[in-house]
C-alpha cells in the first residue's frame, strides 16, 4: 500500500476509494544539484555533499506536495490525498541514472569499492531532505537500482564494475532488491532460488523491502546483450558462480522465524 511505483500496491484494502499518490523521481535534478556545486570550485567533503542532496530532495519533495495537495483540493471529495515517495527510480535517458549520481560524487564506475557507501549517503540524504518537506512520506522512499532500466548501470556492468555480488551487497541499502537482471538461459533453477533466498535473507535481516526481478536469457552466455526498448532499456548477461547449490536449496522444509529481540 501506499506505494505510487508499483500500480498494484497503490488501492490495497486499507487504502481509500480515490486516492492521489506522488512519486518523486529524480536522479537527474539530484545529479544536476552535484554537478553545479562542483563547477564552482568549492572542495566537498561528505557532509557538503550530504547538505546538497538534501537541499536539493527538499524542494523538489515540496514541490510534489504542494502540487498533489492542489490537484486534491482542485478535485474535491472523495479524493484523498495519500503520500509522496521520494523515491529516485531511473530511467535508460541520458542523465536520468543512479549509476551516473555514484560516480559525480567520486567514484569512477558504479559496482567499485565505496559504491555501498556512496549509494548510502545518496539515499540517507534524499529521505532526510524529504522527510522535513511533507507530512506525508510514504511508499518505499529510496533509491531504485534497476539495471536495465538506467544507462550508467548498464555501461557499468558491461565493463566489469558491477557484479552480482556488488549488487547484492548494495541492495541492503537501496529500495527492493535485485532489479531487472539478466542471466545466461541455462543456469540452473536450484542457482536462481539460491539468488532469490539470498535477497530475502538481506530482507529479513535489514528489516526492509527485497525483491528479485531476474531474467534468463535463453541461449545467451555472460556478456550478451538484449535490447528490451522503451523504458526497459538493455540487458547485459551478467555471469554467474559455477558452483552447485542443489544440496542445500533441494533441503526443504523453512527456515526458522528470525530472532527479533536482543538485537544489536
Amino acid at each position: 500500500e501506499d506505494n505510487p511505483f508499483i500500480a498494484g500496491a497503490m488501492h490495497g484494502v486499507g487504502e481509500p476509494e480515490v486516492v492521489i499518490n506522488v512519486g518523486v523521481s529524480g536522479p537527474g535534478v539530484v545529479l544536476s544539484a552535484i554537478e553545479r556545486q562542483k563547477s564552482h570550485g568549492q572542495r566537498m567533503d561528505f557532509t557538503t555533499l550530504s547538505e546538497t542532496i538534501k537541499r536539493m530532495a527538499f524542494k523538489i519533495t515540496r514541490a510534489g506536495e504542494l502540487i498533489g495537495r492542489e490537484v486534491v483540493a482542485r478535485l474535491g471529495p472523495p479524493v484523498r490525498f495519500g503520500v509522496v515517495d521520494l523515491s529516485l527510480a531511473p530511467t535508460p535517458a541520458k542523465g536520468d541514472s543512479v549509476a551516473a549520481i555514484l560516480e559525480a560524487m567520486g567514484i569512477e564506475r558504479a559496482g567499485t569499492h565505496g559504491t555501498t557507501a556512496a549509494l548510502f549517503l545518496l539515499t540517507d540524504a534524499v529521505k532526510k531532505g524529504g522527510i522535513m518537506a511533507s507530512s506525508s512520506v510514504g511508499g518505499l522512499s529510496g533509491a531504485f537500482i534497476p539495471v536495465s532500466e538506467d544507462c550508467g548501470m548498464v555501461d557499468a556492468v558491461r565493463v566489469g564494475a558491477i557484479t552480482l555480488d556488488k549488487l547484492e551487497a548494495m541492495t541492503a541499502i537501496c529500495s527492493v532488491g535485485l532489479d531487472m537482471v539478466a542471466v545466461p538461459g541455462d543456469t540452473p533453477p536450484e542457482t536462481i532460488a539460491a539468488i532469490i533466498a539470498d535477497e530475502l535473507a538481506i530482507g529479513v535481516a535489514n528489516t526492509k523491502t527485497t525483491a528479485v526481478r531476474i531474467i534468463p536469457v535463453p541461449g545467451a552466455k555472460a556478456g550478451d546483450s538484449v535490447d528490451l526498448g522503451g523504458l526497459l532499456g538493455e540487458l547485459i548477461v551478467m555471469d554467474v558462480k559455477p558452483f552447485d547449490v542443489a544440496s542445500f536449496v533441494r533441503m526443504g522444509g523453512r527456515i526458522p522465524a528470525p530472532l527479533t529481540s536482543l538485537r544489536n
